[in-house]
């Protein structure tokens, strides 16, 4: 990402470079690999943050906490998708 943020701040013909590989179908599915794993990763640690304040702390809680961490996931992944496509 920051060899990106290079190249296209360097010059015009380099963000014109940029974009050309961006757009490619290849790049796209790197890049949503990677916006699919940081969404996931975020939202478990907010899931964290509430288990931290006392909710969803015993086994059940837990559990659906999970289940709505791998849906909102799901959703998130799908919610990309379609941005990048």
């Amino acid at each position: 990402m920051v060899w990106a943020l290079d190249m296209s701040l360097s010059s015009q013909e380099s963000f014109d470079s940029l974009a050309t590989i961006l757009s490619s179908s290849a790049a796209k599915v790197v890049l949503w690999g990677f916006l699919v794993v940081f969404s996931y990763h975020a939202l478990a640690g907010i899931r964290h943050l509430i288990m931290d304040m006392g909710v969803g702390e015993d086994f059940k809680g837990g559990a659906l906490g999970a289940r709505i961490l791998f849906v909102a996931a799901a959703v998130a992944a799908v919610v990309w998708g379609v941005v990048l496509w």
